[in-house]
């Protein structure tokens, strides 16, 4: 192995990582000793224009040069690029690596003006729970389940597939997670994301019947404000889930709209009339009847969604709720039908709206696939990146008959994810990683399965490769986000079945070793600021193995991944930490292997058992 030069975005390279417009920016790029660079030009593109400033050599740090140039922020986003010139010509370093070829600016590393996320969205430690599923107070016990519901026991086994599965009902809610909040505590997360609360016809309440009120099947406002006093009490952070691309077909805007053709809620959605006439239609999500799409081109809809001073956006970040900000459901459909293409002003609408609201509120996009063209502007904070990390590591770790035949439905994707190595894991995030900031990669979450996806036990099969798993959620860049149950390794093969009741009352169906693994690494991102804050230099990979880097001023933190065993791999030109500059030597912070111990070259071999997770301080 030998190591590149490397920038990547993080504050070790651009220690301004919220700049303004206009200002003048150092950026750093750190060259290994005998590496055929002779001379290093910044490449810009401020106001479409290329222009080239040469950097100098700031300094020398062990086995590295690190050069430096400083850079305009001429426009909101603006791109840079490093162009290497050796003896035999020169390449460029964009966020995607070293190419010899010229490539399109998109690829660029990117420096965004405009205001940043709410700073505590980079130390979150995100806890997913499905209200309907997670815990029961006694009051539930008194409430009579809906006419749509099909009432279950707690035991009731999930149905994954069929009519009957939006209709179970388990009745959990907002004072039932109230009384388990001890539970997360233990587990070690800060922030608690409930998927929707509103009233609905069905158990995810997606199909949302009104914005104003809480479920009183949840407990209603009085058991929000609870809840929302109680994570506070604790230091947390609270999201809320909000649908700004449909509503359900028993919202009231709806029932207007369809009743009468001049009600003013009938702009709010998409009507179309039949040529030669008859009943008209709607648009709907994906063809589903119950969830009538929302028409962003519509001055009423964005004063009722958002500017009006109580909006549903505004009121529920307000005291007593206080919610901390919002996961925005189908952002990627939001404001797009056919001709129109309103994404972008609705997603800086809301933006403005959450920020006049509350100026450390969040906004979070569901993407679930290519998000790149949706982030770096000024609308959402950051995406739930299912394709940058989930699939892939889903892809990676996965397990089945003879391990490679596809798993169910991924998303809507036909056939699933196979089973890859790990350069094609690399590849896959790579390609993602350096289509947006750093800023917005950092600020995405990071997931293993949600209740739109298969568990991540069912993916891997067995506790040590959900370690693995685990492991590489809470050590790369991003928010780690732990869906409800994955703690305890609960199983589900699509995402309705995944959406398990949690066993409180079974421990024979809690994995205690689990759990285990899940609060040691969860501890482990709290305390080690490399994982938080720094960067990412990926240094081996071979096909059951990948090896990573993650630094900061604070230091480097070393983690290596296996999903087999294999043979030991020897490193060599890692960054050198010894009193004598001879080599890394460092600690095991994960994984009980042996301390890092260089040979007189200075090179290490990381052991080669397997499957493991082991991350070690150089």
């Amino acid at each position: 192995m030998s190591l590149s030069p490397h920038h990547d975005g993080s504050e070790l390279y651009v220690p301004e990582q919220e700049p303004t417009l206009g200002q003048t920016v150092p950026v750093f790029v750190r060259v290994p000793e005998g590496t055929d660079v002779r001379q290093v030009h910044v490449r810009t593109t401020g106001d479409g224009e290329p222009r080239f400033v040469e950097a100098t050599v700031d300094r020398r740090d062990g086995h590295d040069v690190w050069w430096r140039a400083d850079v305009e922020v001429r426009n909101p986003v603006s791109n840079y690029r490093f162009m290497l010139t050796g003896t035999t010509g020169y390449r460029w370093l964009n966020a995607a690596g070293q190419v010899d070829h010229d490539v399109p600016d998109h690829g660029d590393f990117r420096l965004v003006s405009h205001a940043p996320p709410p700073a505590w969205a980079r130390d979150a430690l995100v806890y997913q729970i499905f209200p309907d599923r997670f815990a029961r107070s006694a009051a539930a016990d008194g409430r009579t389940p809906p006419d749509w519901a099909v009432p279950c026991d707690w035991d009731t086994p999930v149905v994954g597939y069929g009519p009957q599965t939006p209709r179970q009902f388990y009745g959990g809610d907002l004072d039932g997670i109230t009384e388990r909040l001890d539970h997360l505590d233990r587990l070690g997360v800060n922030t608690v994301y409930l998927t929707p609360i509103f009233p609905a016809r069905s158990n995810h309440r997606y199909d949302a019947a009104d914005f104003d009120t809480v479920d009183p099947l949840l407990g209603g406002d009085a058991a929000l404000v609870r809840l929302a006093d109680a994570v506070r009490a604790r230091g947390w952070r609270l999201i809320g889930d909000i649908t700004s691309n449909h509503t359900g077909d028993a919202h009231e805007w709806f029932t207007r709209a369809l009743a009468d053709a001049d009600a003013p809620e009938r702009e709010l959605y998409y009507f179309d009339v039949p040529t030669g006439g008859g009943e008209p239609t709607y648009e709907s999500w994906n063809g589903v009847r119950s969830l009538p799409k929302l028409n962003w081109g519509s001055a009423e809809l964005r004063r009722r969604f958002a500017t009006d001073p109580d909006s549903l956006l505004r009121r529920w970040l307000r005291p007593p709720y206080g919610l901390d900000g919002w996961r925005v459901d189908v952002a990627n459909m939001t404001g797009r039908r056919g001709a129109d293409a309103y994404t972008h002003e609705v997603a800086r609408l809301l933006r403005e709206v959450v920020a006049q609201t509350r100026a450390d509120g969040l906004l979070l996009a569901e993407h679930g696939h290519d998000h790149t063209g949706d982030l770096d502007r000024d609308g959402w904070h950051g995406t739930m990146n299912y394709v940058g990390f989930t699939d892939p590591v889903w892809s990676w770790l996965r397990t089945g008959p003879g391990d490679h035949a596809p798993l169910p439905n991924f998303l809507g994707t036909p056939g699933g994810v196979r089973r890859r190595d790990a350069h094609a894991v690399l590849a896959t995030m790579d390609s993602f990683r350096s289509l947006v900031s750093w800023r917005s990669y950092v600020h995405s979450w990071q997931l293993l399965g949600s209740h739109d996806s298969a568990r991540i036990r069912t993916v891997v099969g067995d506790a040590a490769r959900q370690e693995v798993a685990a492991g590489l959620l809470v050590t790369l860049p991003g928010t780690p986000v732990v869906f409800a149950g994955d703690e305890w390794g609960l199983t589900g093969g699509n995402g309705e079945g995944s959406r398990t009741p949690m066993p409180w009352h079974r421990p024979e169906r809690r994995d205690a070793g689990t759990f285990a693994a899940y609060r040691a690494l969860l501890a482990l991102r709290r305390d080690t600021p490399e994982l938080r804050h720094g960067g990412l230099r990926w240094v081996y990979a071979d096909a059951d193995t990948l090896v990573f880097l993650r630094e900061a001023t604070t230091g480097t933190v070393l983690v290596l991944a296996r999903r087999a065993a294999g043979a030991p791999v020897r490193l060599t030109g890692l960054p050198a930490t010894g009193s004598t500059g001879s080599g890394p030597a460092g600690e095991n912070l994960h994984g009980g292997a042996p301390a890092l111990r260089p040979a007189p070259d200075g090179g290490i071999t990381l052991p080669g058992d397997g499957p493991t997770f082991q991350v070690w301080r150089l």
